[in-house]
Formats: structure tokens, C-alpha cells, sequence
């Protein structure tokens, strides 16, 4: 969790330091975001790539690796001089390096629980969500007394004195046998049995992954936006969006305790349900404290969603392949959240209104909601759970 918090820094400190960077560099909003959609992009591939390299290497030198592209990231972020260069280091260092906090770093966590798999995958994920919470408040701290650059040194400074002794805590690992025992016997419960091939399997989740996320952008990304719209503020939105993030944390804690018991797909498909349900709820209620009510359900919602990625790929498909597979997932994920921040604004330019932008939330949602539900019904071995 504290890697994923530390590691997490690079997808939270772009946002904070946003509009001071713009007011730096003399440049609209529009091209002070470049860097945000650079570290996303980078996020994506960072979690294919370092995915595969720990199925292959284990986690310690990715891991490393990943601390030293974040922490000269940092440091060279703080020493350029315009926003392209700064969209360059945040897609190339700062991005990739952050991602193998969230997948590649769940999906090996996986390999060492069979009975509590599911709220230890929630906890290392939990770890992204805290950083929101953690980051701001710090670079917020800092700024006040320097500007963006030192709160970018900072970051770089507490990246290496955390991340690379951190790394080497988890060098332990996995005997051979105990490894080929857990491809084969899916960690001593049995992996399950689908009627679906598992590159079909795969192709399912990805698409899936896409529509949870297209869905769960809307509120997300533009809630600060709709409250501005409202009339009750930035400020009012900011509150709010705390609120999903906060909520989110419990949410992966509670939907990894859950999936112990349930599995995967049915956590997957009820925290689907619940956002969709959510996202209904943000058409009717626009009062000021019915939005904090359903902002507050949203998050408590969509938190356990991704994750469950890493535990349905963990039930169904072998272990061996595991940091390869769940980090082509959470890619499709992250390219979710970007096409559905996009799509929500998209509509927004051409209606003047969220309410359509809402409902094509919910119609990517009720995809979702349609694949997992295939997923269950051609399952053919229900989940065996240890006593």
C-alpha cells in the first residue's frame, strides 16, 4: 500500500500543479493538460510492459527501475521550460513508472494469498487511491512557501528514499515448485472452468475494462465542472470528488473482502450495478447535499471495480501470466478513463448539458454489466472457497 501510494505520485501531482503550470508558461488550459493526458498514456503502456517483465523477473528490479524513472522524472519535470517537454518526461518517465504501482504490483501481491487473496489485492490497490488524498495535501503544503517546481523536487526526493528500499522488501519469492503448483491448481483452489477460450476470456475483460471506465470517468473526471455549472463552486467540487476518492478506498477494501467469499465476477458485477445505479441518481438529484449523498455512493461504488480485474484473471487464468494479463486489463482501464473524459466533454460542447453525457455513462455501464454477466453464466465450476 505504501508503494502504491508513493509510486502513485506522478497521476496526482500533474493535477495539482496544473494551474500554476499554466500560469507559468503562459498557455491556455487546453495546453497546460497536455502533461495529464501524456502521464495517463504512459500509465497505460507502463502497466503492459512492466506486467510482462515481472511474469518473467519478479517485481524488485522492475521496481527499481520504476523508482529511478520516477525520480529523475521528477527532477528533470522541475528543470524544463516549456509544456511539451514537460508532457514528454511526465509520458515517458514519470507515467511509465507510476504504473507498475497499481497492476504489476497487484497481480504479483496475488501470487502470495490463496485464502485472502481478494482483500490483499484491495489493499496494494487502495494504495492509488490514497495517493489523491495524500499528494495534494502536500504539494499544497509546499507550494505555498515555493512553486511547482519545488514541490516536483520534493516528490523526486521522496521517490528515492522510499520507493528503492521499499523495493527491496519485497525480494523475496516464490519457490519454483510452489509457482508451478499455482499456474496449474490456480494457488491450491482450482482455477475455474469457462466455456470461453482464454484469449476470447481476455478480449471480454479488456472491452469490459473499457466500459466500467467510460462510465466511471463521467463523475470523476468532470464532477468539479457540473458543481461550477450548478453554481455551488470549484471549491464545492473538489469537496466532492474527496469524497468519491475517499469513498473508493473503502469501497477496494470491502470489495476485496467480499470477493473472498463471492469471487470475482459477482464482486465485479455488483459494484457495476451499484455505479450504474449511481450514475442514475446523478440525473434527478442536483441539490447541494443530495450531490455530496450520491458523489458519497459513487465512490463507495466504483473503488472495488478495477481491482476485481486482477482477482477474475487470478480465479480463471494461469498464474505464470498473471502481470502480463492484468496489466493489458488495467491499460484498457486507463484508455477507458481517457476516451470517457473525453466523450463527457464531447457531449457536454455539443448539448450544454451533463444529463446526456450521464446517460451515455450508464449505457457504457450496461455493457459492462452484460459481458461479466456472460462471463458467470458460461463459468461451469463454481468458485470452491477455503473453509
Amino acid at each position: 500500500m505504501l508503494i502504491g501510494i508513493v509510486g502513485s505520485a506522478g497521476m496526482w501531482s500533474v493535477v495539482v500543479v496544473l494551474p500554476t503550470v499554466q500560469i507559468d508558461f503562459g498557455i491556455a488550459r487546453s495546453e497546460a493538460s497536455i502533461p495529464y493526458t501524456a502521464t495517463m498514456i504512459g500509465f497505460a503502456l507502463g502497466n503492459l510492459i512492466y506486467g510482462r517483465v515481472i511474469d518473467r523477473h519478479g517485481i524488485v528490479y522492475p521496481l527499481l527501475s520504476a523508482a529511478i524513472l520516477q525520480t529523475s522524472g521528477f527532477a528533470l519535470g522541475a528543470m524544463t521550460g516549456n509544456v511539451w517537454t514537460l508532457a514528454i518526461v511526465q509520458g515517458l518517465l514519470i507515467g511509465v513508472g507510476a504504473a507498475i504501482s497499481f497492476g504489476p504490483l497487484i497481480a504479483d501481491v496475488s501470487h502470495w494469498f490463496s485464502r485472502h487473496r481478494g482483500i490483499a489485492v484491495g489493499a496494494a490497490a487502495s494504495g492509488n487511491y490514497l495517493a489523491g488524498v495524500f499528494w495534494p495535501l502536500l504539494l499544497k503544503e509546499v507550494m505555498e512557501v515555493g512553486d511547482w517546481r519545488d514541490a516536483y523536487l520534493v516528490v523526486a526526493a521522496i521517490s528515492l528514499v522510499t520507493l528503492v528500499p521499499l523495493a527491496f522488501l519485497l525480494k523475496r519469492r516464490l519457490p519454483s515448485h510452489v509457482f508451478d503448483a499455482a499456474s496449474s491448481a490456480g494457488g491450491g483452489s482450482g482455477l475455474l472452468q469457462i466455456d470461453i477460450s482464454p484469449r476470447l476470456l481476455l478480449i471480454l475483460l479488456s472491452i469490459a475494462g473499457v466500459s466500467c471506465c467510460v462510465a466511471m470517468s463521467m463523475p470523476q473526471v468532470h464532477i468539479v465542472a457540473y458543481c461550477a455549472d450548478l453554481g455551488f463552486g470549484v471549491a464545492t467540487g473538489a469537496e466532492m470528488l474527496a469524497l468519491m476518492v475517499g469513498g473508493g478506498v473503502v469501497s477496494r477494501l470491502a470489495s476485496g473482502f467480499l470477493a473472498d467469499y463471492i469471487g470475482g465476477v459477482r464482486t465485479l458485477l455488483l459494484g457495476s450495478f451499484l455505479q450504474c445505479l449511481a450514475l442514475f441518481l446523478y440525473i434527478p438529484f442536483n441539490g447541494l447535499a443530495s450531490l455530496y449523498i450520491v458523489s458519497l455512493i459513487f465512490g463507495l461504488s466504483q473503488g472495488g471495480i478495477v481491482p476485481a480485474y486482477a482477482i477474475i484473471i487470478r480465479e480463471y487464468l494461469p498464474a505464470r501470466v498473471a502481470g502480463e494479463r492484468v496489466g493489458l486489463v488495467i491499460m484498457m482501464t486507463v484508455i477507458g478513463m481517457a476516451l470517457g473524459g473525453w466523450i463527457s466533454g464531447l457531449i457536454y460542447d455539443l448539448t450544454g448539458s451533463y444529463q446526456a453525457a450521464f446517460i451515455n455513462g450508464i449505457a457504457w455501464n450496461m455493457l459492462n454489466i452484460g459481458i461479466m454477466a456472460l462471463v458467470l453464466w458460461r463459468t461451469r465450476e463454481p468458485s470452491r472457497r477455503p473453509a
